[in-house]
């Protein structure tokens, strides 16, 4: 038995590795540069701890994301291998005697940010490591034509000074012919390996419907299939909405998404990964690390932002290897709404530097001044004082965040929770009775619907708006509400922390940074038009769709995707369909979906064959949306 394989019996309890696992580890062990492209769920991170406890010395490993960091490292603490992460919020002496425990106190993983390796002091105390393997991890983020470029991320190569002899092993679960090449050159890769799993996925069902009843088909889907099952949704608001729209269709499901606290969170997760809940209704905060093999659908009820994200999310189905779906539910106006969610919001040039310019004036900073300076910062509260758009500014804040001009730690959940805590007919009662308040009440009550069930993060400039008066109003009466016992209310003093890493230059800085600008806006313009192309195109397989767009080519089509069990269902006899339902209304009228319950046709099939009745006058639509026979 090789030592890998001890290693993972021993750490892991797994019997085998993983396809392409041993070789990316042989690769590593050998001393070679490698690129690892392993779709979601393939085990890439035993791709670098397992030869990280081999070898003498600390593993390297560079990731941007926190939870995942943190994720990982719990994982490896839970298996008595000593690990560490160097995430934000940590002072920098803090980060120094970490770093010397590293040293002296036999850790064998040291995680951190792309961002820390700017610090120089960071950066000599790395030097100074025995570093024996460096990972990159979502590698695809060194390539300004991947999904989300970070340019921190291009100061990695400098490493490769500093551990010449040292193997780099990038890694990513989705990346493009073009945005792995990049990678390769941006890292500064040296007769590098690469390994390329395929992002084929036989046991799975790529399934895209055009639907007016979103929450029907998932109904319909849900019943078919009832086991564990995850639906991404784009907001916070659709995760509580459709989670409490399932449970009142018999469902047991919860939510998840990013405004809830720790404990929510882990609870919620918890119920689901047990099973004692079906579903869980989740936004993209949803998924990184959880490893659950036998979700058995993935529904989108939204068009997603890229093709990456789609295929990653909906890789958490099927794990197990067996056969599982990954639906995208659309409608016609989903388009026009993703257009206004992913590009219309998108910072332009002259936005970008109105809006640092703003930045540096709201904290007063001179002409020429600023590094390192840190302050408390309110998105809402700035937005308002200039009239932002809140998720252009965010965008803006975000690009220039990554930019490493700013660093603006995600802290956006409102300071301000609210709960009622009577009926509903109370509330009603209470503002009869009370008229002067009626017009904050009314404003809260219709912007946060489930706000009797759980705790809503109150927007306060926009509740103020809304009812046509200011925020100092809305909060003594919601301190007066609590008083009253009428609402649970909590102020939480979780404004962001922002920090200006570069002096203030105004123009100069964002020139400097606007060719990046002008390259992301492209890129997602570009990106959303090939979703759109996923959705759109009733001529190819879906399965064969995504593989293209990864560079992949096949001549074969999938079989079980919603355009391949078109493409071999049985063609639908109309005239006998029309005088299956003629029959079925000679009993009672019906409406279409009680009629395609009957029948057991698809919904296409069914509203061409009403209409063909509607035309030639043989039936007739009542008020209430029912078929009948026309007398």
């Amino acid at each position: 038995m090789s030592e890998a394989l001890q290693i993972l019996q021993k750490y892991w309890k797994h019997d085998t590795f993983r396809s392409q696992q041993n070789e990316i580890i042989d690769s590593v062990l050998s001393g070679q540069d490698t690129f690892a492209l392993m779709p979601t769920g393939g085990g890439k991170s035993i791709c670098f701890q397992v030869p990280g406890m081999m070898k003498e010395g600390i593993c390297l490993v560079i990731s941007p994301l926190v939870a995942l960091m943190k994720d990982q490292v719990q994982n490896l603490q839970k298996r008595d291998i000593k690990a560490i992460a160097l995430t934000g919020g940590i002072k920098s002496d803090e980060v120094l005697e970490l770093l010397d425990n590293c040293l002296f106190g036999n850790y064998k993983f040291l995680y951190l940010s792309p961002e820390r390796l700017q610090s120089d002091l960071i950066l000599d105390r790395i030097k100074g490591l025995p570093i024996n393997l460096i990972a990159i991890d979502e590698a695809h983020c060194v390539s300004q034509w991947g999904h989300d470029f970070r340019p921190a991320y291009l100061k990695i190569a400098d490493l490769k000074t500093h551990f010449p002899k040292i193997p780099f092993l990038a890694l990513t679960a989705s990346a493009t012919k073009r945005v792995q090449e990049d990678v390769i050159t941006q890292l500064g890769l040296e007769k590098t390996v690469v390994f390329q799993k395929s992002f084929a996925r036989e046991n799975m069902a790529y399934m895209v419907f055009e639907v007016e009843d979103k929450l029907f088909r998932i109904e319909q889907i849900l019943k078919k299939n009832p086991q564990p099952s995850i639906i991404y949704v784009r907001n916070r608001k659709s995760c509580l909405d459709i989670s409490s729209q399932l449970q009142s269709l018999g469902f047991k499901a919860t939510y998840y998404h990013g405004g809830l606290s720790s404990k929510e969170k882990d609870k919620n997760m918890q119920l689901w990964m047990n099973e004692q809940v079906q579903v869980i209704v989740a936004t993209n905060a949803f998924g990184m690390g959880i490893d659950k093999a036998n979700v058995k659908t993935v529904i989108h009820i939204q068009l997603p932002e890229n093709l990456e994200n789609y295929y990653q999310e909906a890789g958490r189905a099927g794990r197990n290897g067996e056969k599982a779906f990954a639906v995208l539910l659309t409608s016609p106006s989903d388009i026009i709404q993703a257009e206004g969610q992913f590009i219309a919001v998108l910072p332009d040039k002259s936005f970008l530097t109105t809006m640092y310019v703003k930045l540096c004036n709201y904290f007063q900073i001179a002409y020429g001044e600023g590094i390192d300076e840190q302050f408390s910062f309110n998105l809402n509260h700035f937005c308002g004082h200039y009239h932002f758009p809140i998720l252009k500014t965010f965008n803006a804040m975000q690009f220039l965040d990554r930019q490493g001009i700013i660093t603006l730690s995600q802290e956006f959940s409102e300071k301000v929770t609210v709960q009622f805590i009577i009926e509903s007919k109370e509330v009603i009662r209470y503002m009869s009775l009370n008229t002067k308040e009626e017009p904050i009440i009314l404003a809260i009550l219709r912007t946060y619907s489930g706000i009797y069930e759980v705790p809503a993060n109150l927007n306060l400039p926009l509740i103020a708006k809304k009812s046509n008066t200011d925020e100092n109003a809305v909060i003594q009466l919601l301190q007066k509400l609590k008083e009253k016992n009428i609402i649970d209310y909590q102020a939480k003093n979780n404004d962001a922390t922002l920090i200006f890493n570069e002096v203030r230059q105004d123009e100069r800085t964002i020139n400097r940074v606007s060719k990046y600008l002008e390259n992301q806006n492209n890129l997602k313009a570009a990106q959303l038009k090939s979703v759109l192309n996923y959705v759109n195109d009733q001529k190819v397989c879906k399965s064969q769709l995504i593989l293209n767009y990864f560079g992949e080519t096949t001549i074969s089509n999938c079989g079980v995707c919603s355009y391949c069990i078109q493409q071999n269902k049985p063609e639908v006899n109309s005239i006998s369909l029309a005088k299956n339902i003629l029959a079925l209304l000679k009993t009672e009228p019906l409406n279409s979906r009680e009629i395609q319950f009957l029948t057991k046709n698809s919904t296409d099939d069914i509203i061409f064959a009403l209409q063909q009745l509607l035309e030639h006058d043989m039936i007739i639509v009542k008020p209430n949306n029912q078929y009948t026979l026309k007398s």
